[in-house]
Protein backbone atom coordinates (compact mmCIF):
# COMPACT_ATOMS: atom_id res chain seq x y z
CA UNK A 1 0.00 0.00 0.00
CA UNK A 2 1.29 3.45 -0.87
CA UNK A 3 0.61 4.82 2.62
CA UNK A 4 3.32 2.47 3.95
CA UNK A 5 6.03 3.53 1.50
CA UNK A 6 7.78 5.43 4.29
CA UNK A 7 8.87 2.05 5.68
CA UNK A 8 10.96 1.27 2.60
CA UNK A 9 14.68 1.87 2.29
CA UNK A 10 16.00 4.61 0.04
CA UNK A 11 17.45 1.95 -2.24
CA UNK A 12 14.06 0.29 -2.70
CA UNK A 13 12.19 3.57 -3.12
CA UNK A 14 14.61 4.74 -5.81
CA UNK A 15 14.42 1.38 -7.57
CA UNK A 16 10.62 1.33 -7.59
CA UNK A 17 10.36 4.91 -8.81
CA UNK A 18 12.88 4.25 -11.59
CA UNK A 19 10.86 1.16 -12.60
CA UNK A 20 7.66 3.27 -12.54
CA UNK A 21 5.91 0.90 -10.12
CA UNK A 22 5.38 3.83 -7.76
CA UNK A 23 5.65 7.58 -8.25
CA UNK A 24 7.84 10.08 -6.47
CA UNK A 25 4.66 11.88 -5.40
CA UNK A 26 3.35 8.71 -3.75
CA UNK A 27 6.63 8.20 -1.87
CA UNK A 28 6.65 11.83 -0.79
CA UNK A 29 3.01 11.84 0.31
CA UNK A 30 3.68 8.76 2.43
CA UNK A 31 6.76 10.37 4.02
CA UNK A 32 4.89 13.61 4.72
CA UNK A 33 2.01 11.70 6.30
CA UNK A 34 4.46 9.83 8.52
CA UNK A 35 6.11 13.10 9.48
CA UNK A 36 2.77 14.65 10.41
CA UNK A 37 1.84 11.58 12.47
CA UNK A 38 4.98 11.14 14.57
CA UNK A 39 6.97 14.37 14.54
CA UNK A 40 4.82 16.11 17.20
CA UNK A 41 6.00 13.48 19.71
CA UNK A 42 9.72 13.84 18.97
CA UNK A 43 10.26 17.29 17.40
CA UNK A 44 12.90 15.98 15.00
CA UNK A 45 11.81 18.16 12.07
CA UNK A 46 11.54 21.84 12.97
CA UNK A 47 10.73 23.19 9.51
CA UNK A 48 8.31 21.20 7.37
CA UNK A 49 7.90 22.00 3.68
CA UNK A 50 5.10 19.86 2.23
CA UNK A 51 4.29 22.07 -0.77
CA UNK A 52 7.96 22.39 -1.74
CA UNK A 53 8.48 18.64 -1.31
CA UNK A 54 5.48 17.72 -3.46
CA UNK A 55 6.61 20.13 -6.17
CA UNK A 56 10.05 18.47 -6.18
CA UNK A 57 8.44 15.03 -6.36
CA UNK A 58 6.27 16.10 -9.28
CA UNK A 59 9.39 17.35 -11.06
CA UNK A 60 10.97 13.89 -10.67
CA UNK A 61 7.86 12.21 -12.06
CA UNK A 62 7.74 14.66 -14.98
CA UNK A 63 11.41 13.99 -15.77
CA UNK A 64 10.78 10.25 -15.79
CA UNK A 65 7.78 10.73 -18.04
CA UNK A 66 10.03 12.55 -20.53
CA UNK A 67 12.41 9.60 -20.52
CA UNK A 68 15.12 11.31 -18.52
CA UNK A 69 17.54 9.16 -16.54
CA UNK A 70 16.72 9.47 -12.83
CA UNK A 71 19.42 10.36 -10.34
CA UNK A 72 20.51 7.79 -7.74
CA UNK A 73 18.11 9.28 -5.16
CA UNK A 74 15.29 10.18 -7.56
CA UNK A 75 12.13 10.60 -5.47
CA UNK A 76 13.70 9.52 -2.18
CA UNK A 77 12.44 11.58 0.82
CA UNK A 78 15.32 13.05 2.85
CA UNK A 79 15.87 15.62 5.60
CA UNK A 80 18.51 18.34 5.96
CA UNK A 81 19.99 19.69 9.20
CA UNK A 82 19.20 23.33 10.05
CA UNK A 83 22.87 24.33 10.12
CA UNK A 84 23.11 23.93 6.32
CA UNK A 85 22.06 26.59 3.82
CA UNK A 86 18.93 25.60 1.92
CA UNK A 87 17.63 28.24 -0.45
CA UNK A 88 14.64 30.09 0.97
CA UNK A 89 14.99 28.68 4.49
CA UNK A 90 16.62 29.94 7.67
CA UNK A 91 20.03 28.54 8.57
CA UNK A 92 19.23 28.79 12.26
CA UNK A 93 21.80 26.39 13.71
CA UNK A 94 19.36 26.25 16.63
CA UNK A 95 19.76 29.98 17.35
CA UNK A 96 17.22 32.73 17.91
CA UNK A 97 19.80 35.23 16.67
CA UNK A 98 19.78 33.42 13.29
CA UNK A 99 16.05 32.81 12.92
CA UNK A 100 15.95 35.35 10.04
CA UNK A 101 19.17 34.21 8.32
CA UNK A 102 17.48 33.11 5.10
CA UNK A 103 19.78 31.33 2.65
CA UNK A 104 19.93 32.72 -0.87
CA UNK A 105 21.62 29.60 -2.27
CA UNK A 106 21.96 25.92 -1.44
CA UNK A 107 24.95 24.54 0.42
CA UNK A 108 26.81 22.18 -1.99
CA UNK A 109 25.65 19.11 -0.09
CA UNK A 110 22.03 20.26 -0.42
CA UNK A 111 22.58 21.03 -4.11
CA UNK A 112 24.04 17.55 -4.60
CA UNK A 113 21.02 15.93 -2.96
CA UNK A 114 18.74 17.86 -5.31
CA UNK A 115 20.85 16.95 -8.36
CA UNK A 116 20.53 13.29 -7.36
CA UNK A 117 16.75 13.67 -7.36
CA UNK A 118 16.20 13.55 -3.60
CA UNK A 119 13.07 15.19 -2.22
CA UNK A 120 13.72 17.32 0.87
CA UNK A 121 10.73 16.98 3.21
CA UNK A 122 12.00 18.91 6.24
CA UNK A 123 14.85 20.46 8.20
CA UNK A 124 16.04 18.76 11.37
CA UNK A 125 16.84 20.07 14.81
CA UNK A 126 20.24 20.70 16.38
CA UNK A 127 21.36 22.13 19.74
CA UNK A 128 22.26 25.81 19.86
CA UNK A 129 25.51 26.32 17.89
CA UNK A 130 25.48 22.55 17.12
CA UNK A 131 27.49 22.38 20.32
CA UNK A 132 26.32 19.23 22.17
CA UNK A 133 25.67 15.49 22.06
CA UNK A 134 22.11 16.31 23.21
CA UNK A 135 19.50 18.28 21.25
CA UNK A 136 17.62 21.19 22.79
CA UNK A 137 17.62 24.92 22.05
CA UNK A 138 15.61 28.01 22.91
CA UNK A 139 14.34 28.48 19.34
CA UNK A 140 13.10 25.05 18.28
CA UNK A 141 12.85 23.21 21.62
CA UNK A 142 14.00 19.70 22.49
CA UNK A 143 14.14 16.61 20.29
CA UNK A 144 13.16 13.27 21.82
CA UNK A 145 14.66 9.85 21.11
CA UNK A 146 11.89 7.87 19.38
CA UNK A 147 13.21 4.55 20.68
CA UNK A 148 13.24 5.68 24.31
CA UNK A 149 12.39 9.25 25.37
CA UNK A 150 14.38 8.82 28.58
CA UNK A 151 17.56 8.73 26.48
CA UNK A 152 19.30 11.47 24.54
CA UNK A 153 18.62 11.49 20.78
CA UNK A 154 22.23 12.55 20.46
CA UNK A 155 23.66 15.67 18.94
CA UNK A 156 24.36 17.70 17.26
CA UNK A 157 22.48 15.88 14.47
CA UNK A 158 19.90 14.73 17.01
CA UNK A 159 16.98 15.70 14.82
CA UNK A 160 18.49 13.75 11.93
CA UNK A 161 18.96 10.58 14.00
CA UNK A 162 15.48 10.79 15.51
CA UNK A 163 13.89 11.43 12.10
CA UNK A 164 15.45 8.39 10.44
CA UNK A 165 14.72 6.17 13.45
CA UNK A 166 11.04 7.21 13.36
CA UNK A 167 10.66 6.75 9.61
CA UNK A 168 10.65 10.45 8.69
CA UNK A 169 12.63 10.14 5.48
CA UNK A 170 14.84 7.28 4.38
CA UNK A 171 18.06 9.32 4.64
CA UNK A 172 19.03 12.22 6.87
CA UNK A 173 21.83 14.70 6.35
CA UNK A 174 24.04 15.39 9.36
CA UNK A 175 27.34 17.07 10.22
CA UNK A 176 30.18 15.78 12.39
CA UNK A 177 33.08 17.59 14.06
CA UNK A 178 33.16 15.54 17.29
CA UNK A 179 30.63 12.75 16.74
CA UNK A 180 27.59 14.70 15.59
CA UNK A 181 26.65 12.06 12.97
CA UNK A 182 28.01 8.95 14.64
CA UNK A 183 26.64 9.55 18.13
CA UNK A 184 23.00 10.31 17.17
CA UNK A 185 23.10 7.24 14.94
CA UNK A 186 24.32 5.13 17.87
CA UNK A 187 21.79 6.34 20.44
CA UNK A 188 18.85 6.32 17.99
CA UNK A 189 19.63 2.80 16.78
CA UNK A 190 20.46 3.63 13.13
CA UNK A 191 23.64 3.81 11.02
CA UNK A 192 25.74 6.95 10.53
CA UNK A 193 28.72 7.62 8.28
CA UNK A 194 31.30 10.32 8.93
CA UNK A 195 33.15 10.58 5.60
CA UNK A 196 36.77 11.57 5.09
CA UNK A 197 37.67 15.23 5.16
CA UNK A 198 37.29 16.42 1.54
CA UNK A 199 34.85 13.71 0.44
CA UNK A 200 31.58 15.71 0.56
CA UNK A 201 31.68 19.40 -0.43
CA UNK A 202 30.08 21.92 1.91
CA UNK A 203 29.95 25.72 2.24
CA UNK A 204 27.42 28.11 3.74
CA UNK A 205 27.26 31.32 1.72
CA UNK A 206 25.08 32.84 4.45
CA UNK A 207 27.93 32.96 6.97
CA UNK A 208 31.63 33.79 7.20
CA UNK A 209 34.31 31.32 6.20
CA UNK A 210 34.75 28.55 8.73
CA UNK A 211 37.73 28.82 11.04
CA UNK A 212 40.65 26.49 10.35
CA UNK A 213 39.73 23.97 13.04
CA UNK A 214 36.29 23.48 11.53
CA UNK A 215 37.77 23.39 8.03
CA UNK A 216 39.99 20.42 8.88
CA UNK A 217 37.59 18.55 11.17
CA UNK A 218 33.93 19.20 10.24
CA UNK A 219 32.21 17.13 7.54
CA UNK A 220 28.73 16.40 6.25
CA UNK A 221 27.42 12.85 5.89
CA UNK A 222 24.38 10.58 5.91
CA UNK A 223 22.35 8.70 8.52
CA UNK A 224 20.11 5.83 7.40
CA UNK A 225 18.55 2.52 8.41
CA UNK A 226 20.66 0.39 6.06
CA UNK A 227 24.26 0.28 4.91
CA UNK A 228 23.09 0.17 1.28
CA UNK A 229 21.31 3.48 1.83
CA UNK A 230 24.48 5.03 3.28
CA UNK A 231 26.33 3.93 0.15
CA UNK A 232 23.66 5.48 -2.07
CA UNK A 233 23.66 8.72 -0.06
CA UNK A 234 27.46 8.97 -0.12
CA UNK A 235 27.43 8.61 -3.90
CA UNK A 236 24.93 11.45 -4.22
CA UNK A 237 26.38 13.80 -1.60
CA UNK A 238 30.00 13.56 -2.75
CA UNK A 239 29.59 14.99 -6.26
CA UNK A 240 32.10 17.71 -7.15
CA UNK A 241 31.43 21.32 -6.20
CA UNK A 242 34.11 23.97 -6.67
CA UNK A 243 32.76 26.10 -3.81
CA UNK A 244 34.59 23.86 -1.31
CA UNK A 245 38.40 24.15 -1.60
CA UNK A 246 38.83 21.02 0.52
CA UNK A 247 36.89 18.75 -1.85
CA UNK A 248 39.01 15.94 -3.32
CA UNK A 249 38.14 13.94 -6.49
CA UNK A 250 38.85 10.62 -4.78
CA UNK A 251 37.20 7.48 -6.20
CA UNK A 252 34.42 5.90 -4.17
CA UNK A 253 36.02 2.46 -4.62
CA UNK A 254 39.69 1.93 -3.84
CA UNK A 255 42.10 -0.93 -4.58
CA UNK A 256 41.76 -4.25 -2.78
CA UNK A 257 43.21 -4.37 0.72
CA UNK A 258 44.02 -7.26 3.05
CA UNK A 259 41.01 -8.38 5.08
CA UNK A 260 42.76 -7.63 8.34
CA UNK A 261 41.03 -5.76 11.16
CA UNK A 262 42.17 -4.49 14.54
CA UNK A 263 39.89 -4.75 17.56
CA UNK A 264 40.36 -2.28 20.41
CA UNK A 265 37.71 -2.61 23.13
CA UNK A 266 39.15 -0.20 25.70
CA UNK A 267 41.25 2.40 23.86
CA UNK A 268 43.64 4.10 26.28
CA UNK A 269 41.81 2.75 29.31
CA UNK A 270 38.27 3.74 28.29
CA UNK A 271 35.80 2.08 30.66
CA UNK A 272 33.72 0.44 27.94
CA UNK A 273 30.32 -0.89 29.03
CA UNK A 274 30.13 -4.73 28.92
CA UNK A 275 27.18 -4.59 26.51
CA UNK A 276 29.27 -2.60 24.06
CA UNK A 277 32.17 -5.01 24.46
CA UNK A 278 29.82 -7.88 23.57
CA UNK A 279 28.63 -5.97 20.51
CA UNK A 280 32.21 -5.40 19.40
CA UNK A 281 33.17 -9.04 19.82
CA UNK A 282 30.07 -10.20 17.96
CA UNK A 283 30.90 -7.83 15.13
CA UNK A 284 34.46 -9.12 15.02
CA UNK A 285 33.14 -12.67 14.89
CA UNK A 286 30.87 -11.79 11.96
CA UNK A 287 33.85 -10.41 10.08
CA UNK A 288 35.99 -13.41 10.99
CA UNK A 289 33.34 -15.79 9.67
CA UNK A 290 33.39 -13.80 6.41
CA UNK A 291 37.12 -14.33 5.99
CA UNK A 292 38.63 -11.39 7.90
CA UNK A 293 41.50 -11.87 10.32
CA UNK A 294 40.98 -10.09 13.63
CA UNK A 295 43.83 -8.88 15.84
CA UNK A 296 43.05 -7.46 19.27
CA UNK A 297 45.56 -4.66 19.75
CA UNK A 298 45.86 -1.11 21.07
CA UNK A 299 45.13 1.60 18.51
CA UNK A 300 47.07 4.84 18.02
CA UNK A 301 46.47 7.70 20.46
CA UNK A 302 42.97 9.03 21.05
CA UNK A 303 43.38 11.12 24.19
CA UNK A 304 45.95 13.51 22.71
CA UNK A 305 43.90 14.02 19.50
CA UNK A 306 40.82 14.63 21.65
CA UNK A 307 42.71 17.22 23.69
CA UNK A 308 43.99 18.97 20.58
CA UNK A 309 40.56 18.84 18.96
CA UNK A 310 39.04 20.69 21.90
CA UNK A 311 42.04 23.04 22.05
CA UNK A 312 41.69 24.06 18.39
CA UNK A 313 37.93 24.37 18.53
CA UNK A 314 37.87 26.46 21.70
CA UNK A 315 40.75 28.71 20.59
CA UNK A 316 38.66 29.71 17.57
CA UNK A 317 35.27 29.77 19.25
CA UNK A 318 36.51 32.20 21.88
CA UNK A 319 37.18 34.84 19.19
CA UNK A 320 33.54 35.32 18.16
CA UNK A 321 31.56 32.48 19.68
CA UNK A 322 31.72 33.71 23.26
CA UNK A 323 29.96 36.95 22.32
CA UNK A 324 27.40 35.01 20.28
CA UNK A 325 26.71 32.70 23.23
CA UNK A 326 26.06 35.76 25.38
CA UNK A 327 23.75 37.30 22.78
CA UNK A 328 21.80 34.07 22.31
CA UNK A 329 21.31 33.60 26.05
CA UNK A 330 20.53 29.89 25.70
CA UNK A 331 21.01 28.32 29.16
CA UNK A 332 22.28 25.01 27.80
CA UNK A 333 24.78 26.63 25.43
CA UNK A 334 26.04 28.96 28.15
CA UNK A 335 26.65 26.05 30.54
CA UNK A 336 28.28 23.85 27.87
CA UNK A 337 30.54 26.66 26.67
CA UNK A 338 31.68 27.37 30.25
CA UNK A 339 32.52 23.70 30.82
CA UNK A 340 34.38 23.36 27.53
CA UNK A 341 36.36 26.53 28.23
CA UNK A 342 37.24 25.20 31.69
CA UNK A 343 38.40 21.81 30.39
CA UNK A 344 40.23 23.08 27.29
CA UNK A 345 42.24 25.68 29.17
CA UNK A 346 43.87 28.78 27.67
CA UNK A 347 45.31 28.82 24.17
CA UNK A 348 47.45 31.62 22.76
CA UNK A 349 48.77 31.90 19.21
CA UNK A 350 51.78 29.74 20.03
CA UNK A 351 49.52 27.07 21.52
CA UNK A 352 47.32 27.12 18.45
CA UNK A 353 50.38 26.75 16.21
CA UNK A 354 51.70 23.91 18.38
CA UNK A 355 48.37 22.07 18.14
CA UNK A 356 48.36 22.21 14.34
CA UNK A 357 51.99 21.11 14.29
CA UNK A 358 51.31 18.16 16.59
CA UNK A 359 48.36 17.10 14.43
CA UNK A 360 50.71 16.11 11.59
CA UNK A 361 52.46 13.53 13.75
CA UNK A 362 49.18 12.06 14.95
CA UNK A 363 47.85 11.83 11.38
CA UNK A 364 51.05 10.00 10.44
CA UNK A 365 50.64 7.46 13.25
CA UNK A 366 47.06 6.76 12.23
CA UNK A 367 47.90 6.47 8.54
CA UNK A 368 50.60 3.90 9.25
CA UNK A 369 48.34 1.93 11.58
CA UNK A 370 45.49 1.86 9.06
CA UNK A 371 47.92 0.71 6.39
CA UNK A 372 48.71 -2.34 8.52
CA UNK A 373 45.10 -2.78 9.67
CA UNK A 374 42.74 -1.50 6.95
CA UNK A 375 39.85 -1.66 9.42
CA UNK A 376 39.61 -0.81 13.12
CA UNK A 377 36.74 -1.77 15.43
CA UNK A 378 36.15 0.68 18.29
CA UNK A 379 33.29 1.29 20.71
CA UNK A 380 31.06 4.18 19.61
CA UNK A 381 31.09 5.44 23.20
CA UNK A 382 32.21 4.18 26.58
CA UNK A 383 28.63 4.04 27.89
CA UNK A 384 25.18 3.00 26.86
CA UNK A 385 23.14 5.99 25.59
CA UNK A 386 23.06 8.71 28.21
CA UNK A 387 19.89 9.80 30.01
CA UNK A 388 18.61 12.90 28.28
CA UNK A 389 20.14 16.22 29.35
CA UNK A 390 22.77 14.52 31.52
CA UNK A 391 25.48 16.90 30.31
CA UNK A 392 23.87 20.05 31.77
CA UNK A 393 22.98 18.49 35.12
CA UNK A 394 26.37 19.29 36.72
CA UNK A 395 30.03 19.93 35.84
CA UNK A 396 30.82 16.39 37.00
CA UNK A 397 28.19 14.95 34.67
CA UNK A 398 29.64 16.94 31.77
CA UNK A 399 33.09 15.50 32.48
CA UNK A 400 31.59 11.99 32.59
CA UNK A 401 30.06 12.54 29.15
CA UNK A 402 33.31 13.89 27.70
CA UNK A 403 35.27 10.89 28.99
CA UNK A 404 32.81 8.40 27.52
CA UNK A 405 32.86 10.24 24.18
CA UNK A 406 36.59 9.77 23.64
CA UNK A 407 36.06 7.65 20.45
CA UNK A 408 33.77 10.35 19.06
CA UNK A 409 35.92 13.40 19.79
CA UNK A 410 39.35 12.22 18.72
CA UNK A 411 38.93 10.81 15.21
CA UNK A 412 37.94 14.04 13.39
CA UNK A 413 41.36 15.55 14.11
CA UNK A 414 42.91 12.99 11.73
CA UNK A 415 40.27 13.44 8.99
CA UNK A 416 39.62 9.70 8.73
CA UNK A 417 36.21 8.20 7.92
CA UNK A 418 34.23 6.32 10.56
CA UNK A 419 30.96 4.42 10.59
CA UNK A 420 28.62 3.79 13.51
CA UNK A 421 26.52 0.66 13.07
CA UNK A 422 23.44 -0.24 15.08
CA UNK A 423 23.64 -3.90 16.13
CA UNK A 424 20.62 -4.32 18.43
CA UNK A 425 19.46 -3.22 21.83
CA UNK A 426 19.78 -4.21 25.47
CA UNK A 427 17.98 -3.40 28.69
CA UNK A 428 19.85 -0.56 30.34
CA UNK A 429 19.39 1.40 33.56
CA UNK A 430 16.90 3.71 31.79
CA UNK A 431 15.04 1.08 29.79
CA UNK A 432 15.68 -0.28 26.31
CA UNK A 433 18.92 1.11 24.89
CA UNK A 434 20.49 0.73 21.43
CA UNK A 435 23.95 -0.77 21.16
CA UNK A 436 26.38 -0.65 18.28
CA UNK A 437 29.95 -0.54 17.07
CA UNK A 438 32.23 1.96 15.35
CA UNK A 439 34.41 1.14 12.34
CA UNK A 440 37.38 3.25 11.22
CA UNK A 441 39.33 3.09 7.94
CA UNK A 442 42.01 5.03 6.11
CA UNK A 443 41.31 8.31 4.36
CA UNK A 444 38.90 8.00 1.42
CA UNK A 445 38.30 4.32 2.18
CA UNK A 446 34.61 4.60 2.99
CA UNK A 447 34.26 1.57 0.70
CA UNK A 448 36.08 -0.55 3.30
CA UNK A 449 33.74 0.68 6.03
CA UNK A 450 30.62 0.00 3.96
CA UNK A 451 31.75 -3.47 2.86
CA UNK A 452 32.61 -4.51 6.42
CA UNK A 453 29.52 -2.77 7.73
CA UNK A 454 27.30 -4.77 5.40
CA UNK A 455 28.73 -8.02 6.81
CA UNK A 456 28.11 -6.93 10.40
CA UNK A 457 24.64 -5.65 9.46
CA UNK A 458 23.74 -9.06 7.98
CA UNK A 459 24.68 -10.74 11.27
CA UNK A 460 22.68 -8.25 13.40
CA UNK A 461 18.96 -7.65 13.94
CA UNK A 462 17.51 -5.53 11.10
CA UNK A 463 17.18 -1.80 11.71
CA UNK A 464 13.59 -0.74 11.23
CA UNK A 465 11.70 2.48 11.84
CA UNK A 466 9.94 2.66 15.18
CA UNK A 467 6.84 4.35 16.51
CA UNK A 468 7.85 6.92 19.15
CA UNK A 469 7.60 5.46 22.62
Amino acid sequence: MTNDLWRLSATEIASRIAARTITARQATESALARQAAVNPAINAVVAAMPEEALAAADAVDAALARGATPGPLAGVPVTVKVNMDQKGHATTNGLRIQRDLIAATDNPVVANLRKAGAVIIGRTNTPAFSLRWFTRNSLHGATRNPRNPALTPGGSSGGAGAAVAAGIGAIAHGTDIAGSIRFPAYVCGVHGLRPSLGRIPAWNASGPERAIGAQIMAVSGPLARSVADLRLALQAMSAEDAHDPWWVPAPLEGPALPKRAALCVRPEGLNTDPALERALRQAALALQEAGWSIVETPCPPLREPARLQAHLWMAEFRRNGAAAVAREGDPDASFIYAQMERLAGPCDLDGFHDALQARAGLVRQWQLFLRDYPLLLLPPCGELPFPDMLDVSSPEAFERVVEAQLPQIALPLMGVPALTLATGQVEGPHGAAPVGVQLVAGRFREDVLLAAGALIEAASPPVTACDPA
